[in-house]
């Protein structure tokens, strides 16, 4: 199987200390994740002055300040791009960011990026789209908020655009998610409608679902992560803390080597157990040397060392060669 692409998602978790951030790119790397992903913006480019919060960030960050006042203190500029890049490097973990606006998209490419991660509010965003398109690298879609409908159209765009090499994930943006909302099987549908790699963007509470999705095929996780659940900012109580970062993929890990190659085989380790656990034709009593074998008087009992009763039919009607004790494995 390939090897499953996990995304530690630090989004604005570092409360706009490039510090924190350097601590949570630590943690990421500790937990063994492939990439640990910010979010690119320019807050006058994102949103308008007086948007207001979503109902989960007013809940975590109360409603003293609307969403720009809220997101203007979590911008990263470029020097902290840029020093957060050497930084990964420095952890041999890779480096992603979401753009969230056109400017963003110039900042990442300017500085190298080669997977633009696509967050699901610019789906509908055709100039944006466009845009990252026009890079033709890969791409990582999520599609939270989406029917099938918003997918194929903004894959038409991709690929137009010039982009070929594209993993679509399935995603819910409700933070966090309800569990009866997570519907994991449509990451399936996507896979069969669009015939992409998919992948699986996780907003629940715990570990248990982003593994799901590795046993359904998912190729590409990504989950929030934070240095504590009680910090203060709006994606902290929705995201995974660093040991529980660290057990999912650990877990995933295990799904992997779990799911294998697909071939029904006899395995290693099994093999030793064969003659334990099946079963061989053995006398029911005493057999004496000429006496035809019968059902009365064959039986099939364990170890599975002698003659398999899969031949039970052929062994039926023989002679006996010579004499049999109960329970003695037959011979012909």
């Amino acid at each position: 199987m390939k090897k499953v692409f996990i995304i530690a998602e630090a989004g604005v978790n570092h409360n706009g200390s490039i510090d924190l951030a350097k601590k949570l790119i630590d943690k990421a790397s500790n937990a063994g994740a492939d990439a640990v992903k910010f979010q690119s913006f320019k807050a006058e480019k994102l949103v308008t002055k007086n948007a207001q919060k979503a109902e989960y960030q007013e809940l975590t960050t109360g409603k003293e300040e609307n969403q720009f006042e809220m997101i203007k203190r979590l911008e990263l500029d470029y020097e902290k791009h840029e020093e957060l890049i050497n930084y990964c490097k420095s952890k041999d973990i890779m480096f992603l960011s979401s753009p969230f606006d056109l400017e963003s998209i110039d900042l990442l490419s300017t500085l190298g990026l080669e997977i633009f991660k696509i967050p699901s509010g610019e789906i509908t965003n055709v100039p944006y789209l466009r845009k990252i398109g026009l890079l033709k690298k890969k791409v990582i879609l999520s599609t939270g908020m989406s029917t099938l409908g918003d997918i194929e159209k903004a894959l038409d765009i991709l690929r137009i655009s010039g982009t070929e090499d594209m993993i679509v994930l399935h995603c819910n943006t409700e933070y966090p998610t309800p569990i009866d909302d997570v519907n994991l099987n449509a990451m399936n549908t996507i896979r069969e409608a669009f015939k992409v790699e998919v992948g699986y963007s996780d907003h629940t509470l715990g570990i248990e679902v982003p593994i799901a999705a590795v046993a359904l095929g998912a190729t590409v996780v990504e989950k929030h992560f934070t240095l504590d659940k009680n910090m203060e900012g709006p994606d902290h109580r929705a995201s995974l803390e660093p040991e529980e970062l660290k057990e999912m993929v650990r877990c995933i890990r295990n799904i992997e080597k779990a799911l294998g190659d697909g071939v029904k085989k006899l395995t290693g380790s099994e093999a030793k157990n064969i003659n334990i656990a099946r079963k061989s034709i053995v006398a029911g009593r005493n057999i004496i040397k000429g006496e035809i074998f019968t059902e009365e008087n064959l039986g099939i009992k364990r170890p599975g060392d002698g003659i398999s009763p899969m031949r039970w039919d052929e062994i039926i009607g023989q002679k006996a060669k010579r004499d049999f004790k109960e329970d003695e494995l037959i011979e012909i």
